[in-house]
């Protein structure tokens, strides 16, 4: 079955939260500008942090952060 990137817990609902949040922070951007950026100007939130989150949700805020703003780079969105 593959996933069809829905949030379908509260654990990878807190996970989502946590990105956006430490990704905001790392930037020095307002959350909202972050979220944006993975619903509006691409499809990160539901095309890569959901269906990756029993991956991602074990490693590191430090790694998390970076994958994630790699994953923005290689994609070409910018915050």
């Amino acid at each position: 079955m593959m996933p069809d990137g829905k949030i379908k817990n509260s654990g990878e609902l807190e996970f989502v939260v946590f990105c956006i949040e430490n990704i905001a922070a790392r930037l020095g951007v307002d959350s909202k500008r972050v979220y944006q950026a993975f619903t509006e100007k691409s499809d990160i939130l539901h095309g890569y942090i959901v269906p990756e989150y029993e991956i991602l949700h074990t490693q590191s805020r430090e790694y998390i952060v970076n994958d994630i703003l790699e994953v923005l780079k290689e994609r070409g969105v910018e915050i």
